[in-house]
């Protein structure tokens, strides 16, 4: 064990400030007990008080505060931070030490599943019926549903297997969290001597990190920070933005394809139903036309059709412009299909992590300022409302728009970075490199045509989104 340990200069740990918030445990130990009694707090006060009209605490916590707001801004920054205060983790670092700690099958060591878990058993019921989480009672049981998932996974495999590939938001903030400027690993000079590896015994997820400096990965680590407690000779540093993306590694499969999925579930299908679907002319729209046409052909009352054509619209679309982009620069290049995909596929990450700041701020202006603190004040029984710090007819809102671009610059620099670990001439280089990036190009597009639009053909008089198909077909009948 090291006791004392000389740190650079860009060791966080050696920051005023930022030292004591990341590598004090008794305050780390506080604020998981904090969040973990907000969470059960935010439960409970669900489940009592069910209803939109007498609870905005409840959805105020969950989809305000936790996501988008801390999750998004901290993986694009010091990276998976969320994790290391989770509840769910929280709990499972002690209900696994008296669990059965068996090993996961290897049909469900599979970071695919919390994948699919999060793209189909949310994005995919969010579209389909936008109310499924949005009221507090939906919202609790949710949450219940998922801690009571985490708790059996925890009590019956070991090394928190949950976390590792069950969890549908763990497995995002993997891969995501590679965008982020920090990087956990060891002074390599000092753990030479090492014979004892603290840092290995003291991590719950079966980790060495003093391992991740040579892989250029952490791979699953979920900066809980236990090992920093261990042993001094840990280190968590500032660095270049998306670093280990510039380098080789080994790639995951899981985490190219939570790019794709997450950022078509997400950024594409917000820009067609949501953004698009404010322009005056939304209804023409051919997701919004092929609704339409689901509604009067199925008809079920309550489900947003307009909603569903624009998730599968823009699943089609982003995966059609990777798979024929990567297949004609693994042609080009000629390499294996397989291995240009998963290389350069990491270049899609900051579409959404980093072009999801741009939502984020402006709703936190718009909407989750107000809402937090509102519900804060509900949830405590404090008197008082809090106004919204601006509406969406600011002008000035407009400048969070440039966070997309700098998003497309950012995934740009990547695909030239990590094309380079193939063997080509500059041409092939250059030809693989714009079909590569045809997902990135289109995201450039979308944002350029979506101001095109609102100048050309103005916004909706109501101000608000294109009606769904069933009101749209309710008014055509009548």
């Amino acid at each position: 064990m090291v006791d004392y340990q000389k740190r650079d200069k860009n060791d966080i740990f050696n920051i005023p400030v930022l030292g004591f918030l990341f590598k004090n445990q008794i305050f780390i130990t506080g604020l998981r007990v904090a969040i973990l009694a907000l969470f059960i707090y935010a439960i409970v006060f669900g489940i009592i008080y069910p209803t939109k009209e007498e609870n905005i605490f409840t959805t105020a916590i969950f989809w305000s505060l936790f996501w988008p707001l801390f999750v998004v801004v901290t993986l694009s920054t010091f990276g998976r931070v969320f994790c290391g205060i989770c509840p769910h983790g929280f709990m499972g670092k002690y209900i696994t030490k008296f669990g059965l700690k068996k090993k996961m099958p290897k049909a469900l060591a599979n970071p695919f599943i919390g994948v699919f878990l999060l793209v189909i058993g949310f994005w995919l019921v969010y579209y389909i019926y936008p109310e499924a989480y949005k009221t507090p009672l939906a919202s609790s049981i949710f949450f219940i549903v998922l801690t009571a998932v985490s708790v059996v996974f925890f009590y019956i495999y070991k090394d928190m297997s949950y976390c590792k590939s069950i969890c549908p938001i763990g497995t995002m903030m993997r891969g995501f969290g590679k965008i982020s400027f920090t990087t956990l690993g060891t002074y390599e000079e000092t753990c030479k001597s090492c014979s004892t590896f603290e840092c290995a015994d003291a991590c719950s997820y079966n980790l060495k990190p003093f391992t991740f400096d040579n892989r250029s990965n952490m791979t699953d680590c979920t900066l809980c920070m236990d090992c920093s407690d261990a042993c001094e000779a840990v280190s968590f540093k500032l660095v270049k933005p998306s670093q280990s993306l510039f380098k080789k590694f080994q790639t995951h499969k899981s985490e190219v394809w939570a790019y794709i999925l997450i950022t078509a579930a997400i950024v594409i299908t917000m820009s067609f139903h949501h953004a698009l679907g404010r322009v005056a002319i939304a209804d023409e729209y051919f997701w919004s036309k092929f609704g339409m046409f689901l509604q009067e052909k199925i008809g079920i009352a309550g489900l947003d059709y307009i909603g569903i054509s624009a998730l599968f619209s823009a699943m089609i679309i982003t995966i059609s412009l990777v798979y024929s982009g990567m297949y004609v620069a693994s042609r080009v290049l000629k390499e294996d299909f397989k291995k240009v995909f998963y290389t350069l596929g990491y270049a899609f990450a900051p579409l959404f992590i980093i072009g999801g700041l741009s939502h984020t701020y402006e709703f936190f202006f718009v909407h989750h300022y107000s809402d937090i603190a509102n519900g804060f004040m509900q949830g405590f029984g404090m008197s008082g409302e809090v106004q919204a710090l601006a509406s969406k007819k600011d002008g000035w809102l407009g400048i969070f728009s440039f966070i997309n671009y700098i998003a497309v610059i950012w995934a740009l620099v990547i695909m030239a970075k990590r094309i380079n670990f193939f063997k080509a001439s500059k041409l092939a280089k250059t030809v693989a490199f714009t079909f590569a990036s045809s997902l990135i190009i289109f995201f450039l597009f979308l944002n350029v045509y979506k101001v095109y639009a609102f100048k050309t053909y103005g916004s909706k008089k109501s101000g608000h989104q294109h009606c769904s198909a069933e009101q749209k077909h309710s008014l055509t009948k009548k």
